[in-house]
């Protein structure tokens, strides 16, 4: 998972008044739109059992590959998750996604973030994602500008990440929001008071990044239900099944792996099967935590790989007991 914050854009709490600032909206004037059936969907596995989410390794600007993806992935996963890669700038929109994901049989989580939208169009994309039938949408502030093929391509951080957030809710969207339980500041309630902000702006649902050993992501949610978050969390699961995805992982930003996570696949005889075994147990431990509502396993698929990646995650969501 990616997508924080520029460094010169620091997150703040969320107050009326920063909501007052969205005045103009069109989605602020209007009533929310009614969940989607995929988001009922989604809530309703949440209701009883842990929710199985899924990257989605498709090649950017390929509409055909979402559905050789979705031949891995309808059935295993809940629900798979596409953002807006940083390594690929010039892809389709997430409404676009959102329309071809859920034809595909799919139910589709939609990253949408404010590096190259201004507010304007950050609002018509998540009317149209909403139009879509979409699941939800995880809103992120977005990766820096010099991450991908198109650095030349100006930023534009009209917003940030907790203000699509509220958008976002206000637009009947199921929100989900991301944190980094692992950056700074670390403890004293730093993360975790910055996700009891995103959830006072609407989030409805927490995904977090990679945080190592499934012990310290606990103690990160210990102290956001301390401070009074009630946010369902899903962890990250890392997912590696060769040496040039594992190399995609190490450049995702606030991402920390359990020890020996990588090695242990690239050293193995066949690190496909030893990639997604490694991914099964790290989501079993991360599941078997108090207040962990499901997982997010994604990861590093390298370019012409992506279907033997959403195979790989395919598997994983079953073993994990998605689709159920």
């Amino acid at each position: 998972m990616t997508g924080g914050t520029p460094p010169d854009r620091a997150s703040v709490p969320w107050t009326t008044a920063e909501a007052a600032g969205l005045a103009n909206s069109a989605l602020l004037s209007r009533d929310p739109a009614p969940p989607s059936e995929d988001a009922l969907a989604v809530r309703e596995i949440l209701a009883r059992r842990p929710l199985i989410v899924t990257g989605l390794p498709v090649p950017p600007m390929d509409p055909d590959a979402i559905a050789v993806a979705a031949e891995h992935l309808a059935g295993a996963a809940d629900a798979v998750l596409s953002g807006d890669s940083g390594r690929a700038r010039v892809q389709f929109p997430p409404s676009y996604r959102a329309a071809l994901i859920r034809e595909a049989g799919l139910r589709g989580w939609l990253g949408v973030n404010a590096r190259d939208r201004n507010r304007v169009a950050l609002e018509g994309e998540l009317l149209g994602i909403a139009d879509a039938g979409a699941a939800g949408v995880l809103a992120v502030t977005g990766d820096p500008v010099g991450a991908g093929h198109r650095p030349d391509a100006q930023p534009v951080f009209d917003l940030d990440g907790i203000t699509i957030a509220h958008l976002a809710s206000r637009a009947g969207l199921f929100t989900a929001v991301a944190e980094a339980p692992l950056s700074p500041p670390v403890g004293g309630c730093g993360r975790a008071a910055r996700a009891l902000h995103k959830q006072r702006a609407g989030a409805a649902l927490l995904m977090t990044q990679y945080a190592g050993e499934p012990s310290r992501l606990a103690d990160f949610v210990a102290e956001l239900r301390a401070l009074g978050g009630t946010l369902p969390v899903l962890p990250g699961v890392p997912v590696v099944i060769d040496r040039a995805g594992a190399e995609v992982l190490a450049s995702f930003g606030d991402a920390v792996l359990p020890a020996g996570y990588v090695q242990r696949v690239l050293d193995a005889r066949d690190p496909f099967a030893e990639g997604v075994r490694a991914a099964v147990e790290l989501g079993q431990r991360l599941l078997a935590l108090p207040d962990v509502a499901g997982v997010v396993a994604a990861g590093g698929a390298t370019f012409g790989q992506e279907s033997e990646f959403a195979r790989a995650l395919g598997i994983i969501a079953r073993e994990l007991g998605g689709g159920s």
